[in-house]
């Protein structure tokens, strides 16, 4: 009989917070896009990471789209992004008509190689952007990247996608740039089936995003757009999910943490088999092994 381990698989609460929250909304009659699940899941999440203001998004892919869009990205602008992510970190660039240049990776985090990104500027030196992913959980060299950045006097966004929880030098990741994304689909370290957060220290450019998201409509009784707007807002049932999720995040980076732990202990003979440590004082919430002698996985 064949016994499947699955990548990720979404769980909920034991303790089902996440019912809870859901419940109140269908009780209140809640149960269209916006809502209090809504407005406190931007609230417990920002207060989490410690960052000012979030905005909750339909996706992780919604989120970096409005931060491009926040940062006023247009038709040939280029955008400065990793070799190695999901295509939805460079998607968005796509969207707002610009031209993303690809950043190889270095091989102690798999991530945004800085001397890499300084040769990039020499050869494109006016980007409008730095987009950084903090890959499979584990922080970029984020201190030296940020310096990089700010030498250049470009704005970073860092899609935290798969990283939420994770630390850098006792720092949320996500919380270093101009702009951070995270993700809760259904892979994520926690889910609500689908959806996103973009947080910042601008408080007037999220409120911004907030009404970019709600389709760009004026506050008056009748419809009325003055701007392209987009249907990017969570819906106050996932955000109830979110909400129920946040309550375990805790608890399972500590069941991350316990599963390198495991595996770290288990391959300790093995010479062709390097775990990636928190060498550099960082707190990782997924597992990552590489062979070095045949391929990574």
């Amino acid at each position: 009989m064949n016994k499947r381990i699955y990548l990720s698989s979404p769980h909920m609460s034991d303790e089902g917070y996440e019912q809870q929250y859901i419940k109140e909304a269908f009780d209140t009659n809640w149960i269209a896009p916006l809502g209090e699940n809504v407005n406190k899941f931007e609230e417990e999440l920002s207060t989490y990471v410690g960052a000012k203001s979030a905005a909750a998004l339909s996706s992780g892919t919604a989120a970096i789209h409005m931060a491009l869009k926040a940062i006023d990205i247009k038709k040939d602008d280029i955008i400065f992004c990793p070799t190695l992510t999901f295509s939805a970190t460079a998607n968005p660039i796509i969207y707002q008509n610009a031209t993303p240049v690809f950043i190889d990776s270095e091989k102690e985090t798999w991530n945004m190689n800085p001397k890499a990104l300084e040769k990039a500027f020499e050869k494109y030196p006016n980007p409008k952007a730095v987009i950084v992913v903090h890959l499979y959980g584990t922080p970029a060299k984020i201190d030296e990247i940020k310096q990089i950045c700010k030498k250049h006097n470009v704005p970073l966004v860092e899609d935290a996608a798969e990283s939420l929880g994770a630390t850098y030098k006792g720092k949320q990741t996500g919380t270093f740039g101009k702009y951070g994304i995270y993700s809760f689909n259904g892979n994520k370290i926690i889910t609500t089936s689908g959806g996103g957060m973009l947080v910042s220290e601008d408080e007037e450019r999220i409120a911004k995003v907030r009404f970019w998201a709600t389709q760009s409509r004026e506050p008056v009784r009748h419809y009325e757009h003055k701007e392209i707007g987009y249907n990017y807002r969570m819906s106050n049932i996932v955000a109830g999910i979110g909400r129920g999720q946040l309550k375990v995040l805790d608890k399972r980076i500590e069941q991350k943490t316990n599963i390198y732990n495991t595996y770290k202990q288990a391959f300790k003979e093995i010479k062709e088999i390097e775990m990636r440590t928190n060498t550099r004082k960082q707190q990782t919430k997924s597992l990552a092994i590489s062979n070095n002698t045949k391929r990574k996985l």
